[in-house]
């Protein structure tokens, strides 16, 4: 089966946050000795990615899991849980960093787990979750987690993307509906310049979420990173081509400056502020523009070439557990405390990210303005997860497909297809 996946939920700016939780400041991830002095206590080094705003904001990776260890450790006092909360851009360089110096972490949750699987880093799923909590989970995506039939990611929690767009500039430009197509597109666009909007498309191909965001403009043409038999497509003639229609919208100053150097969150940013016209986002994207004000904008499926995508990309990170400290029974306790208690639940309430639970999906389906979001779910295509160079190319990606905008495309494309064609 052919798996089109994307990994990388909502990022968050941040640097290093290092949360020593309830007073166990000392261990600090050092690697070494994993036991706490005295008492048999077991401390679990966890490295999770910041959803939030940054250090110091009430959504911040740091407050969030300080709640939840907190809780943990109030019911399971012998077990204590040093999360390091690290921004998205810097996660998985720092995690390689930090193995290549025998430091592993007991827990790591970021985008992706699969580059881990060939190196037997990892503990097999029904070794570290219940079956409760495993049969609780989205089948689609728990089918995910396997390499080789095999279970090694759990999912952690999922989104879907849809167009964002202002209907007051929208409005003021005389544009009645949200394009379904490139061209209205790119004819709507041109309406909101002559309006005097700065930006009528937001284009984040920053090394943020770069991925994810051309991923969106492959699927409008009928492509992707790999093609129906699993091998990798990345400089197909269908994406040549939308990357060169998406330079001719980056020339024609319909779109972010510059979009190869733009993190999603600063056009996020825009957008709540009302400087962008349109823009791709998700559940994630509603606490920016909430924030920053914005109320009075609207919903719609992504355009594509010939009409709006019958299917979006599908997000969904990941947590692992590492088995080099052979903390099989502690992982397994707090990850069952964290799908079966409120932490699950308070992600989607603080973040606006989707649960991947069948309970966690129910106590949502009241939410209006998640609902779009929910119902794209079922028919969402995905990053190529399972396939193990993933983490390699998806690195690579972030960091020079905003060139493809700016430079020539095809040369551009044809470099990551040499680098996923050689990625061990």
């Amino acid at each position: 089966m052919n798996i089109k996946l994307v990994g990388g939920a909502a990022l968050g700016l941040a640097t290093v946050l290092v949360l020593s939780s309830c007073g166990s400041g000392g261990s600090g991830g050092s690697g070494g000795d994993d036991q706490a002095s005295g008492g048999g206590q077991v401390t679990l080094k966890m490295v999770a990615a910041d959803y939030g705003s940054g250090p110091g904001k009430p959504d911040s990776g740091e407050n969030f899991w300080k709640g939840v260890v907190d809780e943990f450790q109030a019911a399971n006092p012998n077990i204590k849980v040093d999360v390091q909360v690290i921004n998205w851009n810097d996660i998985d360089k720092q995690v390689a960093t930090m193995i290549q110096n025998g430091q592993v972490p007991d827990i790591l949750q970021t985008g992706g787990y699969s580059g881990f699987v060939n190196d037997s880093l990892l503990y097999k799923v029904d070794e570290v979750l219940s079956p409760e909590v495993s049969g609780d989970m989205l089948q689609k995506f728990s089918d995910f987690g396997k390499v080789d039939g095999t279970a090694y990611g759990i999912p952690f929690v999922s989104s879907a993307r849809a167009l964002f767009y202002n209907k007051d500039l929208f409005e003021k430009a005389g544009i009645a509906e949200p394009p379904k197509t490139w061209d209205e597109l790119k004819a709507d666009a041109e309406k909101l310049k002559k309006a005097g909007v700065t930006q009528p498309f937001g284009l984040p191909l920053g090394q943020e979420e770069a991925q994810a965001e051309s991923f969106l403009w492959m699927l409008g043409n009928g492509g992707g990173y790999q093609d129906a038999s699993g091998k990798w497509a990345i400089n197909s003639p269908q994406n040549v081509e939308t990357f060169t229609y998406m330079k001719g919208l980056v020339e024609a100053g319909l779109t972010t400056p510059n979009p190869g150097t733009k993190d999603r969150k600063t056009v996020w940013e825009d957008f709540g502020a009302g400087k962008v016209g349109m823009v791709n986002g998700g559940p994630m994207s509603i606490p920016i523009f909430d924030a920053a004000g914005l109320k009075n904008y609207g919903v719609a499926p992504i355009p594509g070439k010939a009409g709006p995508l019958d299917t979006t990309l599908g997000v969904m990170d990941w947590i692992m557990a590492f088995n080099k400290n052979g903390h099989a029974a502690e992982i397994k306790k707090f990850f069952d405390f964290f799908y079966t208690g409120s932490a699950a639940q308070k992600i989607s309430d603080t973040y606006k990210l989707l649960p991947v639970t069948n309970g966690g999906i129910k106590k949502l389906e009241g939410d209006e303005k998640l609902k779009p979001f929910l119902d794209a779910l079922p028919n969402a295509s995905f990053y190529p997860f399972t396939d193990p160079k993933w983490e390699a190319v998806s690195a690579q990606v972030k960091q020079t497909i905003g060139g493809a905008v700016s430079d020539d495309p095809a040369k551009v494309l044809g470099d990551l297809q040499k680098t996923a064609e050689a990625a061990g």
